[in-house]
């Protein structure tokens, strides 16, 4: 009864956590585009990618040296809660909203919550390990809680009309603020004593870049660098994508344009559905496979995107596009994560993760999505391209995800030649 009740409180904090992000982060595109900031839709995504490069790792030598974990993850969540609903109230009572003012309060509430991700699962293996669960076991089932966190804000804010409104920021703080509150009830973190001089390269992560002199490894990390150029772009472009086509007669009343969120959260449904079939598939076919699989379901994610539009029977290749993205998403960042963990010494492994992360959602993300926007920027929002009404912006639309598709065509295939076969070792 204990473990059970232990394993709820943490549902709600992984629950939560994920709510936070979810709030925001498929819909902001549309909200900005409609401010005229559609040229900027970028650096607002592509800043997650920058702090996440120094954030995680500093917060995470505070949790260890001085504050516990989980009033280190109060703490951050008040912070980017306070100043996510100061982004949302500004927005919102701004005559004209300002690029600058808005991303700035935006940007400092990111730094602030990307640690907490982090943090969130630091705090749920300290209690499962002294309650003397399994955490292999055990966790799995309770993070998959944070996806159904994110998919219920999704539907919240889509069903309340905030897609293209500043109150999604507002939701989000609010439940980031809730949560700062809720961390400091749970099972208390210790602290690390520290033992000599603290080696901050070390503390960040930085010595594990001596894997780059193994070829193999500086392969994989490159390789998940590029892939990684994907992983913000549908976050980014798909929701303001979609509504477009609400210029267009024949999609204005379409399901998709009215409710692009919960369309879109189909991706996050086969997400948690697809962490299900990893074993099988790797136990079947070995971590390259594995992972040519999510590069060879990036390039239908995109494809489909670019082929689909809102109406029958083009809406099928959108929810095909979401259904590809749980293999797409999942099956790189899990059998990625195991081929660290098997190829590093176990010396190395935490730091070696910490350089995957940064490789695939630090590097890879911001430069993949600051890439995108030069793309969308030049083929959807140049004025040469608006001038000519609706039907050019959707032509351009289709070229942008398809020049997507063919990059992750081509990082699909180059893996496929060069990156050697790896069986998954059995203990």
């Amino acid at each position: 009864m204990k473990n059970r009740s232990l394993q709820i409180r943490l549902i709600v904090m992984n629950f939560l956590e994920f709510a936070v992000w979810g709030a925001y982060l498929t819909s902001m595109g549309t909200y900005l585009f409609k401010q005229g900031m559609g040229q900027n839709i970028g650096w607002f995504y592509s800043i997650q990618g920058i702090v996440s490069l120094f954030m995680p790792a500093l917060m995470g030598i505070v949790a260890d040296r001085w504050i516990q974990a989980q009033k280190t993850l109060s703490l951050c969540h008040a912070l980017a809660g306070l100043f996510m609903c100061a982004a949302g109230i500004y927005a919102y009572t701004a005559a004209e909203v300002q690029f600058a003012t808005l991303f700035t309060l935006y940007t400092v509430s990111v730094a602030f919550f990307m640690p907490t991700i982090a943090l969130t699962n630091s705090v749920a293996f300290n209690a499962l390990v002294k309650a003397g669960m399994d955490t292999v076991k055990d966790f799995p089932p309770i993070r998959v809680f944070g996806t159904v966190g994110f998919i219920a804000t999704m539907w919240c804010i889509d069903l309340l009309g905030f897609q293209a409104t500043p109150w999604q920021f507002v939701v989000s703080g609010g439940l980031s603020i809730l949560l700062a509150a809720y961390s400091l009830t749970l099972p208390a973190c210790e602290i690390k004593e520290a033992e000599g001089d603290v080696d901050l390269a070390e503390a960040l992560g930085l010595k594990a870049f001596a894997l780059f002199k193994q070829k193999k490894m500086a392969l994989f990390f490159i390789f998940s660098m590029m892939l990684g150029m994907c992983l913000q772009v549908t976050n980014s472009y798909a929701n303001p994508f979609i509504t477009s086509f609400g210029a267009i007669e024949k999609f204005t009343d379409t399901f998709g344009v009215q409710h692009a969120n919960i369309l879109i959260s189909i991706s996050q449904i086969c997400e948690a559905l697809c962490i299900l079939t990893i074993p099988f598939f790797l136990k079947k076919f070995g971590i390259k496979n594995v992972m040519l699989m999510a590069m060879f379901a990036w390039v239908l994610r995109f494809a489909f995107f670019g082929a689909g539009d809102p109406g029958m029977p083009g809406v099928l290749l959108f929810i095909l596009s979401c259904i590809v993205y749980g293999f797409a998403f999942d099956f790189f960042n899990i059998s990625g994560a195991l081929y660290v963990d098997q190829e590093t010494a176990p010396e190395q492994r935490s730091s070696a993760q910490g350089l995957f992360m940064m490789m695939t959602n630090g590097l890879g993300a911001t430069i993949g999505t600051l890439s995108a926007q030069a793309i969308v920027n030049k083929l959807v929002m140049a004025e040469e391209v608006t001038a000519q009404g609706p039907m050019a912006v959707w032509d351009g639309w289709k070229e942008a995800w398809y020049i997507f598709a063919g990059f992750a065509l081509v990082v699909a295939v180059t893996f496929w030649i060069f990156f050697p076969k790896t069986p998954v070792k059995h203990d």
